[in-house]
């Protein structure tokens, strides 16, 4: 069966899983110039390896499940189920964990770009997806593509966090 969008998927695909290793070798180099990571870089590397791993599962799955031969119009139902799940969870308890692992929050910017704007997008392609409306793949696309950008505001937020400390943010 010839997916929908299957290219786009495979192209995210890539993108992220590129900008995952470019990260984890950025953090290496500085502990390797000596530059020991604050524990806020070090929450931040998981946090972004995590996310970015499950985007790139949510970009493979519809066409893992393409050549199972399911239809197409589950296809996209179920990859929006198994997608979404976890994806909110990352993104619902994202201010606790990180609180936790840090002692603070997120800066304001970061709490509206990735955690509401992430959920809410979410939902919407979950929503729209189960309703059966028109163009889902193209929804579903669209969502995995949005939450990437928004995945990127962590590293603007961390200019935030390391202001005023003479500490530049792990990219």
């Amino acid at each position: 069966m010839d997916l929908t969008g299957a290219s786009f998927l495979y192209t995210l695909a890539a993108l992220m899983i590129t900008f995952a290793g470019f990260s984890a070798l950025l953090l290496g180099i500085r502990q390797a110039a000596g530059i020991q990571p604050s524990p806020l870089d070090r929450y931040l590397a998981k946090t972004a390896l995590t996310q970015l791993f499950t985007l790139a599962a949510g970009a493979l799955l519809p066409p893992l499940l393409s050549l199972y031969g399911v239809s197409e119009t589950w296809l996209w139902r179920v990859s929006a189920v198994v997608f979404a799940l976890p994806m909110l969870s990352l993104l619902l308890t994202y201010p606790h964990r990180r609180r936790k692992a840090v002692g603070k929050g997120p800066p304001p910017i970061v709490f509206a770009v990735f955690v509401v704007l992430g959920s809410v997008a979410t939902l919407a392609m979950l929503a729209w997806i189960l309703a059966g409306l028109s163009h889902q793949p193209a929804v579903y696309i669209s969502a995995i593509h949005q939450l990437f950008h928004a995945r990127l505001c962590l590293y603007q937020g961390t200019r935030c966090d390391h202001a005023g400390t003479g500490r530049q943010p792990t990219r």
